[in-house]
């Protein structure tokens, strides 16, 4: 379920670098995500979008937002209206694909391709109005998340009792847990699991999650 906007800030939308909340501010938000969830400035991002963001990106400012978002700066970094200088001193490549497809419902639709070293991502997102955002699949595979919350992706192995051993542990970090997804590829195969959280668990936790045989990776997302 997606969460709806808790307080006057939310609805009038965010202090921003503009023009636009969800051409500007949503799209930063998106490509933070990527810029966390790799660790860093990806080397190389191709840039999807798709709908009215693909007629308006130049215009809106799109194309500066996603670059901005890669390198983490904040939605009201004033670096933002250079983007393009900054991508380039921090060796940033990137590509601008423009899509209008019926594929994508949302007319908001952004998908990032990116690479940090060895590391490869796919994120899709859509940009839902005053700088709120929700994440709705990750390496193809479905989430949920809005990046509000300190956000923990754990791709494993599909077993049976995986959710329930993960939550275990984050109950025992008094790590409430917000909403949770979880998607896989097929049974027994990889599966993704997104836990939105109030508060972030130790890291003592995280490596003891790392370390469990049947998980892949985890990241630990902090609010966008």
């Amino acid at each position: 379920m997606s969460q709806e906007p808790s307080g006057i800030f939310d609805m009038l939308g965010p202090i921003m670098i503009g023009p636009s909340s969800s051409h500007t501010a949503g799209v930063v938000r998106i490509a933070r995500v990527v810029h966390f969830l790799l660790g860093g400035t990806p080397e190389e991002a191709h840039i999807s979008f798709y709908n009215s963001f693909a007629m308006t990106y130049r215009g809106h400012g799109s194309d500066k937002a996603a670059l901005a978002g890669l390198m983490g700066f904040a939605v009201d970094d004033e670096r933002i209206r250079e983007a393009y200088a900054h991508a380039e001193a921090q060796g940033l490549g990137y590509t601008f694909d423009p899509v209008v497809s019926s594929a994508k419902n949302h007319p908001n639709t952004l998908v990032i391709r990116a690479r940090r070293g060895e590391t490869t991502l796919t994120v899709e997102g859509i940009s839902r109005g005053g700088g709120l955002i929700l994440i709705t699949a990750v390496n193809e595979l479905h989430t949920n998340f809005t990046g509000q919350l300190p956000t923990l992706l754990v791709e494993a192995r599909d077993i049976r009792g995986a959710v329930a051993f993960i939550a275990a542990i984050l109950a025992n970090e008094n790590a409430n847990i917000a909403t949770l997804t979880v998607s896989r590829r097929a049974k027994a195969d990889t599966a993704l699991h997104v836990y939105e959280l109030d508060e972030a668990p130790r890291e003592v936790s995280l490596r003891y999650i790392e370390a469990l045989p049947w998980v892949k990776t985890i990241r630990l997302l902090p609010p966008v």
